[in-house]
């Protein structure tokens, strides 16, 4: 099953999803703690819960104690519960430990974002959101390794310790750099202006919708009343929340903003860069683990070119973006999306080294600059500054739901694909086939000779049937990559959507005002 490491890790993880396996610290901890596998799942899901809830806080928490301060607190949760988790000698301590730390790491993306968007003039926002994104898309290309190493090395502890360094650094750079703008005014009053009510709701649709989804594979989808019931919880708390928020005076989701039909569109494309991101970063690492027998060190390292690509391309994306429309940005990232996904498609299989693999990973690393950065700097496009901690909070939130569900369906469509092709490729196997007669006879003589087993024949059926299966599965994981190639695709034409905007100026031409 492929879980989410989005804090698993901390930091080092950013906002990826990945195979539940050995450089998932969930992995460790669970034996150390004496904890089943199943609720050793539940160190992700309680981070992604209260993640998923704060994310769209920000901006009422803002309104009440001041963005700067807020970005402060969160900061200051995060490496604390970060501590906590490290420290912590049962599994109902981390658990609550790592609900503290999702609070904590739910404030910091969002808030990060606004504030580069607020400090810089639109000529220069896409350079600065090329450094954000660097941020943002290179810890899932880099998690696995360093995370691997660390686990496989000393131990799994370590993972959360980390992050003291960082946070408590993160928050003297902060303290003394950071300023709120003139137009965000701390304002003590608003604390009684909190949306109870649409909070509820929103708690009551992510919590239903990440346990769906983290839990769905293990307890056979919707044949368990669990997660039959946590779909009825995400599908009554989401439409809830959209009837309330459009009539709520202070909404904690300001969804109004989606009368700015180049917002509304860059929400829909960002669902979708988050899913084909975080879904790309599960599939090889699994494949190359479950398929290729690497270890979960091994298969992070073969993430890691993508990281270093990252590393040239998000500045020159940042530049470009200062100097092309955002929708033509936006439509050449997706193309590129497209068309790594399609060689991948028809490369991706059991033979293939691990410096190929790394190239793989290098081409689908190749769009994410250009489609991340301008589809981030288009969504405030035409906005009035003081949404920016809305605008921030929602494509954020939007991206992390897009994951989600992304990871789940990607995951569920692998395993359908893989019995489809088993029993296709079983039609072969029958003794009126020759290559198939030739292979056992091969495979007979060879394990006969060997002295092994309990019979020859026996012995080369079996041989037969792994490979059978481990073809299917390289198959499933093609038609898996052959779908991302369409769904970019479609990318591509919804990019055309977007209002043309002059780079660095702007609201586009025909852009809503309000």
């Amino acid at each position: 099953m492929a879980h989410r490491s989005d804090g698993c890790a901390g930091c080092l993880h950013g906002g990826s999803r990945y195979l539940h396996c050995q450089c998932c610290p969930s992995s460790h901890c669970r034996r150390d703690l004496g904890a089943s596998t199943s609720q050793g799942t539940w160190v992700l899901t309680s981070y992604l819960v209260s993640n998923a809830i704060i994310l769209p806080v920000g901006a009422w928490a803002s309104s009440v104690i001041g963005r700067k301060n807020f970005f402060l607190l969160c900061i200051t949760i995060f490496t604390a519960a970060s501590f906590l988790c490290g420290i912590a000698p049962t599994l109902p301590i981390l658990l609550l430990a790592r609900v503290l730390q999702g609070v904590g790491g739910g404030g910091l993306q969002p808030m990060a974002q606004a504030i580069m968007a607020d400090s810089f003039e639109p000529k220069k926002r896409g350079q600065a959101f090329a450094l954000y994104g660097l941020v943002a898309v290179l810890a899932p290309s880099l998690g696995p390794t360093i995370g691997g190493w660390i686990t496989d090395n000393y131990s799994w502890r370590w993972i959360f310790y980390i992050n003291l360094p960082v946070g408590i650094l993160a928050f003297f750079l902060v303290s003394r750099l950071v300023q709120d703008p003139p137009w965000i005014k701390a304002d003590r009053s608003n604390l009684k202006k909190l949306d109870y009510i649409g909070l509820g709701l929103l708690t009551v649709a992510m919590a239903g919708m990440q346990i769906m989804l983290d839990k769905g594979e293990e307890n056979d989808w919707f044949a368990s009343n669990l997660i039959l019931t946590c779909g009825l919880l995400f599908v009554a708390g989401m439409a809830g929340l959209i009837w309330w928020q459009w009539r709520a005076k202070n909404p904690i989701m300001n969804l109004r903003l989606f009368k700015y039909k180049n917002f509304a569109i860059c929400c829909l494309l960002m669902i979708l860069v988050g899913g084909v991101l975080n879904a790309a970063t599960v599939l090889e690492p699994q494949f190359l683990q479950q398929l290729m027998g690497y270890t979960a060190t091994r298969a992070g390292e073969a993430l890691a070119g993508g990281g270093v690509a990252l590393l040239v391309i998000m500045p020159l994306a940042g530049v470009a973006t200062g100097k092309f429309p955002a929708r033509n940005m936006a439509a050449f990232g997706f193309a590129c999306f497209a068309g790594a996904f399609y060689y991948t498609s028809t490369h991706f299989t059991l033979t293939m080294t691990f410096g190929f693999a790394s190239w793989l990973r290098i081409l689908q690393m190749f769009a994410i600059p250009f489609a991340f950065i301008a589809i981030t700097n288009a969504a405030y496009v035409g906005l009035p500054k003081e949404a920016s901690n809305q605008v921030s909070g929602i494509i954020n939130f939007v991206r992390n739901v897009g994951g989600s569900i992304f990871i789940a369906a990607t995951g569920a469509i692998v395993t359908n694909r893989s019995l489809f092709h088993q029993a296709h490729l079983q039609e072969y196997m029958q003794p009126g086939n020759p290559a198939f007669v030739s292979r056992i006879n091969a495979l007979t003589s060879y394990f006969g000779g060997s002295g092994k087993g309990p019979g020859p024949g026996f012995m080369a059926r079996a041989e037969i049937y792994q490979e059978l299966n481990q073809q299917a599965a390289a198959m499933a994981y093609q038609d898996i990559y052959r779908l991302l190639c369409w769904m970019a695709m479609g990318m591509i034409a919804c990019a055309f959507i977007l209002s043309k905007n002059k780079p660095g100026q702007g609201a586009p031409k025909g852009e809503a005002m309000h």
